[in-house]
């Protein structure tokens, strides 16, 4: 890892390509991970068809299985280290387009807070910033925390916090505990929201754990289960995020969708559940200290109203902190 930080610092590093087993596999990737995004980093990996999560973290690696094991050369596998050669020395060699420097704004997304979501990053567009957005998939999150802990962003809109569902109910996509601190801790202004806190995602239904079978569900695709959080796990939920908001160093707004908090819990939807709604306000408010604004727009998630006051009081937060 020293050795790549100091090779890219000197120029002298232009991307990196690795071949091994389980070991080679870690101690390549140990130093892959060391460097930015956007430098090439390929991983040829007879690991690599399976789980690479230990190894890929939030880095941008890219992996290739090696099909057969690294026992000698032969055609297969000269094909595939070449490819994956070539592959690394392409991308080094590739000249972006110069962007004008604009100030960068981290948002989280899932499918059922797409539409909310485009409309506030295209309102944050139209404000001035670069909109970088994050699929709340647990390394989404991961992702999210790690760039805002190295002072990637001027603010964050931080409108899908499921991924703090799935880590209080044993979810498949949790983020880990630290999930909505990272912005807290660094001061950065932030407007959070609630995004899909009425979902606990799991794979196919014949995989759900005992303790979750007979509550309400949800296939959302043939290989995501969605279980409807209960009131007590929203009332957590809601304690949860109203004691990590209160630690906030810097300006944070909460912005609250009266009207549901995904596509599937508005009125009518599968997850409409007023009583688990004012559960999650309940614990919120049991929690949160005075010095966090709090808005209540008698609006659902994705609608234009909410996404854009969302993303209009996060510049103002900005623009205040700036001051």
């Amino acid at each position: 890892e020293a050795v790549c930080r100091r090779l890219l610092a000197d120029g002298r590093l232009d991307g990196l390509v690795a071949l091994g087993g389980s070991a080679g596999t870690y101690i390549a990737a140990c130093a892959m991970r060391a460097l930015p995004a956007g430098i090439p980093k390929v991983m040829v990996s007879t690991m690599a068809s399976g789980d690479v999560r230990q190894y890929v973290g939030t880095s941008d690696i890219s992996m290739t299985y090696s099909v057969v094991d690294i026992a000698g050369l032969n055609p297969v596998l000269e094909r595939i280290i070449a490819n994956a050669a070539v592959s690394a020395v392409a991308a080094a060699r590739v000249e972006l387009p110069e962007r004008s420097a604009r100030p960068m704004v981290a948002e989280s997304m899932l499918g059922v807070t797409t539409p909310g979501a485009t409309r506030a990053r295209a309102r944050l567009g139209e404000l001035g910033y670069e909109v970088l957005v994050f699929h709340a998939n647990g390394t989404g999150g991961r992702s999210l925390e790690a760039l805002v802990r190295a002072g990637s962003f001027t603010g964050v809109l931080d409108l899908t916090t499921t991924e703090l569902a799935d880590e209080v109910a044993g979810g498949m996509f949790s983020a880990g505990p630290d999930r909505l601190d990272a912005a807290a801790q660094a001061g950065v202004p932030q407007v959070v929201s609630l995004g899909g806190l009425d979902m606990i995602i799991f794979e196919p239904p014949e995989t759900l754990p005992e303790r979750m079978r007979g509550r309400n569900t949800y296939r959302h695709n043939p290989g995501v289960t969605l279980v409807r959080t209960s009131p007590s796990e929203c009332r957590e939920l809601g304690r949860l995020i109203g004691r990590k908001l209160s630690r906030s160093r810097g300006r944070v707004a909460l912005f609250v969708p009266l009207q549901g908090v995904s596509q599937i819990s508005v009125k009518g939807g599968p997850f409409y559940d007023p009583e688990a709604d004012r559960a999650l306000l309940d614990g919120l408010h049991e929690t949160l200290c005075p010095s966090v604004e709090v808005h209540e727009l008698d609006a659902a998630i994705n609608d234009d109203a909410f996404a854009v006051a969302a993303a209009d009081r996060l510049h103002g937060l900005i623009q205040e902190a700036a001051a």
